[in-house]
């Protein structure tokens, strides 16, 4: 799971643990997220596809996920063009995204002018709207075409009313149009459907990855909320978006070896001018599924101690500590200040804006991407992250020094992973 913002890398590790596993299951989000995974001298972007299907696992969607049918049979054809068959199960429950949802959440976000959250625009928003209304359509309802089109009607005429007498805008999508496709998007996907619930309660004897999107503080409760996403990136949330009683899981948080973050919303630690410029292009912090600049900044501590509290990790995974190389020095929060007073991660946004950061210095290290083992890190680079470890309480079990599945050092086994 996502331990910040998102975009931390968990693509990288769950195609480095997925080699050991036998299911791998995506619980929640949509197409707003997006994994990046370089084998080789290839690389592969997923929005929707677990990142184990690069091994050839069975990946599953499970029912907290909302899904665009376009989306996913896009990235299933650019697999299959790349010599890869996707071994997929689809939630029955699974929650569709249709047109209407990508012109509500555009028209939604405009409309805000200065507030707007710095939404994607792919219809998340809309879709888990529709998911709590009430009057969602499912995978399984996509797939019957009298239970569609009775839908899809119901549906289309809320949004048209909506569009026009609430925005005053043109409604320029038809009903018959999204009928056909879908229904054939629906044909394409029917091979797909299974009930990932019953799967994943009966994987007794099986090794199985739950992988989250976005991250920690875009949780739609416990992020900077409004600037946050519509469902929850928890380790918790695995429970009630794949349909399984609780139990204990082993919670590996990604941890970017510094801060980033996409969109508007707080961000204490971000740093202004040359020194956050120059992560930004060294780390190529651009997002996978919009494109644009990430905002970065230190490691943010404070944030993290919350993220572990509201999670529960059993170790961490550091991303992208190369990108730090060649740095006279490196900083990272490590408290707040409010009116003068030692605080914790606040839970307002207006809290969290008034507090002072105050942080620990480090000297800066170098990485050369051939480390194969923990003793080969440069002493300074070992020194911050044993600091990390110290301040959360938390082993490191995986850095990750390169974009490669080749460079990353294993310091600690992970579960079932073999190291």
């Amino acid at each position: 799971m996502g331990s910040q913002w998102g975009d931390e890398g968990k693509g990288k590790v769950t195609d480095i643990l997925a080699e050991k596993a036998d299911y791998v299951v995506r619980y929640q989000g949509g197409n707003n997220a997006g994994h990046t995974v370089v084998v080789g001298n290839e690389t592969f972007k997923f929005h929707l596809l677990p990142s184990g299907v690069i091994h050839g696992k069975k990946c599953m969607i499970a029912n907290g996920v909302v899904l665009d049918p376009r989306v996913l049979i896009e990235e299933i054809e650019a697999l299959r063009e790349r010599g890869i068959e996707a071994d997929l199960v689809i939630d029955p429950l699974t929650n569709i995204i249709l047109p209407y949802h990508n012109v509500l959440d555009g028209i939604s976000e405009s409309s805000m002018g200065k507030s707007m959250i710095g939404t994607t625009k792919k219809g998340i928003g809309p879709a888990y709207e529709d998911k709590y209304g009430r009057r969602a359509i499912r995978f399984i309802d996509l797939l019957s075409k009298e239970v569609f089109r009775k839908k899809l009607h119901e549906n289309f005429e809320l949004k048209k009313k909506t569009v026009e007498n609430v925005y005053n805008q043109k409604f320029e999508l038809d009903e018959h149009q999204i009928f056909e496709e879908y229904t054939a998007l629906a044909e394409k996907l029917r091979k797909y459907l299974g009930d990932v619930s019953k799967l994943v309660s009966e994987a007794k004897d099986k090794k199985v990855i739950f992988e989250g999107a976005q991250g920690v503080f875009l949780d739609i409760a416990y992020g900077t909320y409004p600037f946050v996403t519509s469902s929850h990136p928890l380790s918790g949330a695995v429970f009630a978006d794949v349909g399984i009683p609780p139990r204990k899981l082993e919670v590996v948080a990604i941890v970017k070896a510094y801060t980033t973050r996409v969109g508007k919303g707080p961000f204490l630690a971000e740093l202004h001018g040359e020194e956050g410029d120059k992560i930004r292009e060294t780390g190529n912090e651009y997002g996978t599924t919009t494109g644009r600049p990430r905002r970065c900044g230190w490691l943010d501590l404070v944030m993290l101690k919350y993220s572990h509290r509201l999670n529960g990790f059993s170790s961490l995974a550091i991303t992208k500590l190369d990108v730090l190389s060649g740095l006279d020095k490196i900083k990272a929060a490590t408290s707040y200040k409010m009116a003068g007073k030692e605080a914790e991660f606040p839970l307002t946004i207006e809290q969290l804006e008034k507090c002072e950061v105050i942080y620990k210095e480090f000297n800066g290290f170098t990485i050369t991407g051939k480390e194969k083992k923990y003793s080969d890190l440069d002493g300074n680079a070992r020194e911050y992250l044993e600091f990390i470890e110290k301040y959360l309480g938390v082993p490191i079990s995986l850095i990750s020094i390169g974009p490669k599945r080749s460079e990353t050092i294993i310091r600690k086994k992970i579960g079932f992973g073999g190291f």
